[in-house]
């Protein structure tokens, strides 16, 4: 079809609009698929030469020649776009202007703590300048798009952005019935349960719990706490030392009532959700039952029985 329309072109008008056709919308130079970034601002006419280097069109001149006569006068999208093999300068444009960008995704698990989403960041090559370390608990685990050339701290903003908006949401649902006076309140306490469960059905029931504990006065006794000022929220690799329980740090819930100073990862809208309408029960204890969940209990006694069975089931696996 194109190749009949540029010979009857030839004909009745002249060869040069027919050459133009044929530059137009013969093939492309590129022998396989190719990615090709545009950067935020970017024109038709600025984006010809950098097609020409990346072995995408055949020339610059004749690229800008096309899109002013024959192309749409849409303008091109920044972002990074999939060329495929062989694609004509007529293609290459209107992937640039109406096409979707390549997506590429940063994932941040529930409770990673900053210093691991500072490190994620850093390990992206594409991505451009410094990784800031965010404040802990500031980031919504979520996954976030992002663009080869992009600053890091653009990136870290849309994670951070994210969260800001999230907590008003929920903080603006919240029940009223745990002892937490703001949101920054609900990020430090959902962190703790983010922390100790990785079970969602159990989080609104160890949110109760330390709710519970709160309102009474009593020490959250929360072992990430005490783990937190050690590794910034990486693993420990050990169990936790005498000397490490008995530390004044403003994280040791062990040593001091009340909540840390400040979160100890960041949690998901799961946790935070839990934290504000948390499971109604009467329950101030929990300790693993061996299964990847909990046991939860309301007195000592109940505690102390459902302990020695988790001991138990330690010995019996050779952990003790």
């Amino acid at each position: 079809m194109i190749r009949r329309l540029i010979i009857g072109l030839a004909v009745g008008i002249g060869i040069p609009f027919a050459v133009l056709l044929f530059k137009w919308y013969g093939a492309g130079p590129s022998e396989q698929a190719a990615r090709f970034a545009v950067e935020e601002g970017s024109s038709v006419s600025g984006v010809g030469a950098q097609l020409e280097n990346a072995g995408l069109i055949q020339s610059t001149t004749w690229f800008k020649v096309g899109a002013r006569i024959i192309g749409s006068r849409d303008p091109v999208q920044a972002g990074e776009f999939e060329i495929p093999a062989g694609a004509s300068a007529a293609q290459v444009l209107d992937i640039l202007q109406h096409g979707r960008p390549v997506i590429r995704l940063i994932t941040i698990p529930e409770g990673m703590p900053s210093i691991l989403v500072q490190e994620k960041l850093a390990a992206i090559p594409e991505l451009t300048g410094p990784a800031p370390l965010p404040a802990e608990g500031s980031v919504l685990p979520n996954s976030y798009d992002w663009q080869a050339g992009e600053p890091r701290a653009v990136v870290l903003k849309r994670m951070t952005d994210a969260m800001i908006k999230e907590l008003a949401r929920l903080w603006a649902d919240r029940k009223g019935n745990c002892p937490v006076y703001s949101e920054q309140d609900a990020v430090i306490l959902a962190s703790i349960v983010e922390k100790e469960t990785g079970k969602p059905s159990e989080r609104r029931t160890v949110a109760g719990v330390y709710c519970n504990r709160l309102r009474i006065g009593m020490k959250l006794d929360a072992d990430p706490t005490v783990i937190y000022p050690i590794t910034k929220g990486k693993p420990l690799g050990r169990r936790i030392k005498r000397t490490e329980l008995n530390a004044i740090t403003g994280y040791n819930t062990y040593r001091e009532a009340g909540l840390p100073k400040g979160p100890i990862a960041n949690p998901g809208k799961d946790s935070i959700a839990a934290v504000l309408s948390p499971a109604p029960t009467k329950a101030l204890y929990f300790v693993a039952d061996g299964t990847g969940g909990h046991v939860f209990a309301d007195t000592l006694a109940e505690h102390n029985a459902n302990v020695a069975k988790w001991y138990a089931i330690r010995r019996a696996r050779g952990e003790m």
